[in-house]
C-alpha cells in the first residue's frame, strides 16, 4: 500500500546483478518518470476500501440510516479487496524501485515512506477514540503506544485501527526485498523467486513452521509475486515464465483469499456474497495492474493522477474512524448520502493535510537520516574486513603464495 509508481530505468542485461556489493561508488541513479495510471489505480483501491468501510460493513455510526444507501453498500462490498489490489501493486512497484539501488537506499526509502504518516495516523486516531469518540472502538493508551512500532500484531496487541493489518503484511514483504537486494537482483533470480516463493511459503505453512511462514508472508505471497512477475514483463517484454508465474500466482491467490474473504463479508455485512463473485473480483485486480502497466495506459500523463496517488496512503490510514465519527455526528440531521459525502470530504481533507504537513517535509529527511545511518553501520562492519583483506593480499606471505 505504501508504494510509489515509477517507470523503470533502461533494462540491464538479463544476468546483471545489482547489489550493495557490486554497485560502483558514487551511484548515479537513473531518472524515473511516474506511471500515472498506476497512481490512479492505487487511489481507486483506497477509495474502494473507504466506501466498503463506510457503506457496507455493519456499524453503529449510521444508527438506523444505513439501509437508506440502497444498492451502494452491496456493490461496495467488493471494495474489501482493495488491500489485495495494493499487494499486487506493491509487488510491481517495490521490485521496480529496489532495482539498481543499494540495500541501504531500499530500506531507507521504505522506512521514510511508511512511518511518518503512520505515526501521525496512530496518534490522531488514538486520540479520537480515547477522548472524543470512545463509542467507535475501545482502545487503551498502551495499545496506541505499541501500535507506533507497526509490529503490534507480533507483540499480541490489537490494532488501533483494523486497516493496519495490511501494513504488517507490507512490512514483511519489504524485509524480503531488502534481503533480496543483499543477494543481488537479476531477471533470472526474480523469475525463480516469483515461481517458487508462493509454493515454498505454502509448503512451510502446511508443515506447521509458523514463524517461517509468517516471515515468508505465506498468505499473501501469491499476490506480491504476481505483481513482481508483471514488472518483469513490463521491463523485458512478454515471455513464458513470467506469465506462468502470473497465472499460477493468481490461481493460488484465489484459493487462499476467496474462502476466508467471502466468510468475512457474509458475517460483517448485511449482504450475501458468493465465492464466484469474489474470485472474479480478485482476478480483475490482477488484470487492472497488468492493464495500467503493460498497455498504452502506461503512457498516460496526467498530473491529477499523481496527486491522487500521493493521497492514497494517508487516506487509507486515517479514513475509517474519522469518517465514521463524522457520519455519527451528522446522520440524524441530513440524508444518508449527504452524511456519506461529508465523511468523504472530511477524510480526504485530513489525508491531504497529513501528506502536506507530514509526508512532504518528514519523508525526505527521514530517508536521508536512515540511509546515512545504515551506510555508516555498513562501513563500520565491512571497513575493517576490507582493510584486512587488502593488507593480507599485499603481505609478503601472500605474495610468496601467489608466486
Amino acid at each position: 500500500m505504501a508504494v510509489s509508481s515509477l517507470t523503470p530505468p533502461p533494462a540491464l542485461a538479463d544476468d546483471t546483478t545489482v547489489s550493495a556489493r557490486t554497485l560502483p561508488a558514487p551511484v548515479v541513479e537513473p531518472t524515473r518518470a511516474r506511471l500515472a495510471a498506476l497512481d490512479g489505480l492505487r487511489f481507486a483501491a483506497a477509495a474502494a476500501v473507504v466506501l466498503y468501510h463506510f457503506t457496507s460493513r455493519r456499524t453503529t455510526s449510521w444508527g438506523t440510516h444505513q439501509a437508506e444507501l440502497g444498492a451502494l453498500g452491496k456493490w461496495a462490498t467488493y471494495g474489501s479487496l482493495g488491500p489485495e489490489l495494493f499487494f499486487v501493486i506493491s509487488g510491481f512497484v517495490i521490485l521496480m524501485t529496489a532495482w539498481g539501488r543499494s540495500t541501504a537506499k531500499v530500506v531507507a526509502s521504505r522506512v521514510a515512506r511508511i512511518y511518518p504518516a503512520y505515526w501521525v495516523a496512530v496518534l490522531a486516531t488514538g486520540a479520537l477514540l480515547l477522548l472524543v469518540y470512545p463509542a467507535g472502538k475501545a482502545v487503551t493508551p498502551g495499545e496506541v503506544l505499541v501500535n507506533l512500532t507497526m509490529v503490534q500484531q507480533v507483540a499480541g496487541y490489537d490494532h488501533v485501527d483494523g486497516v493496519y493489518w495490511t501494513l504488517w503484511t507490507e512490512l514483511r514483504f519489504y524485509l524480503l526485498i531488502g534481503v533480496f537486494s543483499l543477494v543481488g537482483v537479476t531477471r533470472r533470480r526474480v523469475v525463480g523467486v516469483v515461481l517458487l516463493w508462493p509454493w515454498v511459503a505454502l509448503w512451510v505453512e502446511r508443515h506447521g513452521w509458523d514463524t517461517a511462514a509468517m516471515l515468508l508472508v505465506s498468505d499473501y505471497a501469491p499476490l506480491f509475486s504476481v505483481g513482481m512477475a508483471i514488472y518483469v514483463v513490463h521491463r523485458w517484454g512478454h515471455s513464458v515464465l513470467p506469465w506462468l508465474a502470473v497465472g499460477l500466482g493468481t490461481w493460488l491467490a484465489v484459493q487462499r483469499v476467496v474462502p476466508t474473504r467471502t466468510a468475512v463479508l457474509n458475517h460483517a455485512t448485511a449482504y450475501v456474497t458468493h465465492r464466484g463473485a469474489v474470485a472474479a473480483a480478485l482476478v480483475v485486480c490482477v488484470a487492472l495492474v497488468a492493464a495500467v502497466t503493460l498497455t498504452p495506459l502506461a503512457r498516460v500523463e496526467w498530473r491529477g493522477l499523481v496527486v491522487l496517488g500521493a493521497l492514497t496512503y494517508p487516506l487509507y490510514l486515517v479514513h475509517q474512524y474519522w469518517g465514521l465519527y463524522v457520519i455519527h455526528e451528522v446522520v440524524d440531521a441530513v440524508p444518508a448520502y449527504v452524511a456519506l459525502a461529508c465523511a468523504l470530504v472530511a477524510v480526504t481533507a485530513l489525508a491531504w493535510l497529513v501528506h502536506l504537513l507530514v509526508e512532504r517535509p518528514a519523508g525526505p529527511r527521514m530517508r536521508r537520516a536512515v540511509q546515512s545511518g545504515l551506510e555508516r553501520a555498513r562501513d563500520a562492519v565491512l571497513g575493517p574486513v576490507s582493510s584486512a583483506g587488502r593488507l593480507l593480499a599485499w603481505s609478503p606471505v601472500a605474495q610468496d603464495a601467489l608466486r
